[in-house]
């Protein structure tokens, strides 16, 4: 077994999760690039190592049952356990013009797709590493969340949450939720689990719209990823601090 801490990042060929890849890379971890597209991955995995990062690709596509089964499989083979994993990877889903997902009109086959993938692919991937991870000496967990998934901000109508987003938002409430349950469940082990808000970065993903820049959105889940023994499990951290539920 090697004595290598080994992360895995899903999502990780680019914006947020490259970054979260970069910064346990220059932490020394070995890091698997987890994402479905092959060129990508193999071109994040080359300029992580151009810096000096110790990366390999890792195939992964979080709705693909075979795909999660074989993901472990090959960490398995190259590190013999797992020492953070950071679910990382989601969609928004299908948007109207800004940004609107209008419940009253929700494609419900939207709905679908978005949980597969922010809430049933975290559930997946967790499941198929957790024995990876219990074979570590402090593992840990780090789910990529969205303030928008608090249900205290989004039912204030003092404070400005972004436009409604009936697949996405609830999708992170979910993931939360999820979150805690895992945390509950694992209370008296080493693991560590938490779900961490990026805030709004300018990627893709937002359309390159935002104040944050993905390094920026990496930091939250990097420090969750490298929390000491005896750190915070079950909660939900921005930069500030905690996110109210």
């Amino acid at each position: 077994m090697s004595e290598t801490t080994t992360a895995l990042v899903t999502g990780a060929n680019k914006g947020i999760g490259y970054e979260i890849a970069a910064g346990l890379g220059s932490l020394g971890y070995r890091v698997g690039v987890g994402a479905r597209d092959e060129t990508r991955r193999e071109t994040a995995v080359g300029k992580l190592r151009a810096a000096g990062v110790d990366a390999f690709g890792v195939p992964l596509d979080v709705t693909d049952d075979r795909s999660v089964t074989d993901a472990a499989e090959l960490i398995e083979r190259l590190a013999g356990r797992l020492d953070a994993l950071v679910n990382n990877a989601g969609i928004s889903g299908e948007m109207d013009p800004g940004w609107v997902q209008d419940p009253t009109v929700l494609d419900l086959e939207v709905l679908r797709t978005v949980v597969d993938t922010n809430v049933m692919g975290v559930v997946r991937v967790t499941n198929a590493m957790l024995p990876l991870l219990r074979r570590s000496a402090s593992p840990r967990i780090v789910n990529v969340s969205s303030s928008v998934g608090s249900l205290t901000r989004q039912a204030d109508p003092d404070i400005e949450i972004g436009p409604v987003m009936a697949a996405y938002a609830p999708s992170k409430s979910f993931l939360n939720a999820v979150t805690v349950q895992y945390a509950r469940q694992l209370a008296g082990t080493d693991i560590l689990i938490n779900a961490a808000c990026p805030g709004l970065v300018a990627t893709d993903f937002t359309g390159f719209h935002g104040p944050r820049t993905p390094e920026q959105g990496a930091s939250t889940a990097i420090r969750l990823a490298t929390l000491p023994d005896g750190g915070p499990t079950g909660s939900f951290f921005e930069d500030d601090g905690v996110v109210p539920w």
